[in-house]
């Protein structure tokens, strides 16, 4: 019972920037991806994700990594840890390295344990 009264509460998020609650609310637009949580900064995150390449030469797959930087808004910062799997959507530029926000987490990083 009390998980239900958590997610009925309304969560107050101050953050201009957050694509949910935001004054200024991200416009998603674009691609998103899912990737795991490498780093941890304040504010942002560093996440990795792989990725098929066809090797024309070979005929083969290769597989490379791929590194997003995207901005974590205040409402979900306190929820991500390092391992976890989060979904990132394309936004506008907000700073030089980040043109990614945090939509939402999928599994935590106890769960895949």
């Amino acid at each position: 019972m009390n998980k239900k009264k958590d997610e009925n509460k309304k969560i107050e998020c101050n953050d201009k920037l957050c694509p949910t609650h935001g004054a200024k609310k991200l416009k998603l637009r674009g691609r998103t991806f899912e990737g795991k949580v490498i780093n941890k900064l304040h504010g942002r995150v560093t996440i990795e994700f792989e990725r098929m390449l066809k090797v024309q030469k070979y005929e083969r797959y290769e597989k490379r990594k791929t590194k997003i930087h995207a901005r974590v808004p205040n409402c979900i910062e306190g929820n991500i840890l390092v391992g976890d799997l989060i979904q990132v959507g394309e936004t506008r530029p907000i700073s030089k390295t980040i043109h990614f926000v945090v939509i939402k987490k999928l599994k935590s990083m106890e769960d895949s344990r």
